[in-house]
């Protein structure tokens, strides 16, 4: 009885001290420090929105000789005298190499760093480092997760719910949302590929009672072609490029996915929704991401998609919610921070 007590007199610490961490932190001045990477901007820009930071995003393009040092040589001077001008704020989050010696020399002038994924750099690079569990980086500094954090928290993902427009409520269900990727994380798309996806998505096709599409920037002409060719046959949703990118209401409206494996962002942010993932494979695929989605599958939040498809029917798993667990740790480790800076400053 003793010992059950004092666990849980040791789990409301523990909420007590993360939800003091979080009100403290709120409100802060906060900086994006970007590379223009849309994955990278997504998984900072949902950290920094679900701490409630005052937060702008500051793009940084090194030029020649200091874009080919990072992550682990000095910051672009140029960019950094004029990055270093402003008023410092509280913290900094970066994701990528080309923000890595940006971070360093932020956190040498008193601000408190994060950095996302895990880039070939010291881990004294940043006061925090959140990195993938798949990438197997530990340390005492080291927040990692099954997913990678994003905006989609679940109090968003149920406000899209209730507010999808009429034009995708019509569509008769089950709706699969088709989240396409590209070349990438050593995954390729050559025809037999493409032929192979075609087939796979044509037994979908048989089951689904419509379809919403969202191709990337890097989706190859010849896959969204197959695609597309495919979902003809259904009522269907496609968004090419053209006005507002309806991926929200995609993601939301979905009874159920189907990602192709490249994408480690799109795949995690349907895991966030709770509705099946069926995850198409190109070839080839690096062991780390090959580990990703090994995970994903043995958690029972993902199938592999096959040609052969036998098994339609709906599955349901504790959604992944991985931004809401990333952003307490930051603020406990903030918090800390904080006390301890005004402490030696008395």
């Amino acid at each position: 009885m003793k010992t059950e007590m004092a666990v849980g007199m040791q789990n409301i610490a523990h909420e007590e001290d993360a939800c003091h961490g979080l009100a403290a932190i709120a409100g802060r001045k906060a900086w994006i420090i970007s590379d223009g990477v849309a994955g990278h901007q997504a998984i900072t820009g949902g950290v920094a929105d679900c701490l409630k930071l005052d937060h702008e995003l500051r793009t940084i393009k090194p030029r020649g000789i200091w874009r080919r040092l990072a992550p682990n040589g000095p910051a672009d001077p140029e960019l950094l005298q004029d990055l270093l001008k402003s008023p410092l704020p509280d913290i900094a989050f970066g994701a990528g190499r080309q923000t890595v010696p940006f971070m360093r020399a932020l956190m040498k002038a008193g601000v408190f760093t994060v950095i996302f994924q895990a880039p070939r750099t010291w881990r004294a690079s940043a006061d925090l480092i959140w990195a993938p569990a798949h990438d197997r980086l530990k340390g005492e500094h080291v927040i990692t997760t099954l997913t990678p954090p994003h905006r989609f928290t679940p109090d968003r993902i149920e406000n899209l719910r209730n507010g999808l427009p009429d034009h995708i409520l019509a569509l008769p269900p089950p709706r699969v949302t088709l989240l396409l990727g590209g070349p990438g994380a050593g995954y390729h798309y050559d025809g037999k590929t493409v032929a192979r996806f075609a087939k796979a998505l044509e037994a979908v096709s048989q089951r689904a009672g419509s379809f919403l599409l969202t191709p990337s920037r890097r989706t190859p002409p010849e896959l969204l072609a197959a695609a597309k060719t495919v979902i003809a046959q259904k009522p269907h949703r496609l968004w090419e490029g053209h006005g507002e990118n309806p991926y929200p209401d995609f993601l939301a409206a979905a009874d159920t996915f189907l990602v192709t494996a490249d994408s480690v962002n799109m795949t995690g942010e349907a895991c966030a929704t709770g509705r099946p993932v069926f995850v198409f494979y190109p070839s080839g695929g690096r062991p780390k991401f090959r580990a990703f989605h090994n995970a994903l599958e043995n958690y029972g939040a993902t199938r592999r998609l096959e040609p052969d498809l036998a098994d339609f029917t709906p599955w349901r798993y504790q959604p992944l919610v991985a931004t809401e667990e990333v952003a307490q740790k930051i603020a406990k480790r903030w918090s800390a921070h904080h006390q301890q800076t005004v402490r030696t400053s008395r």
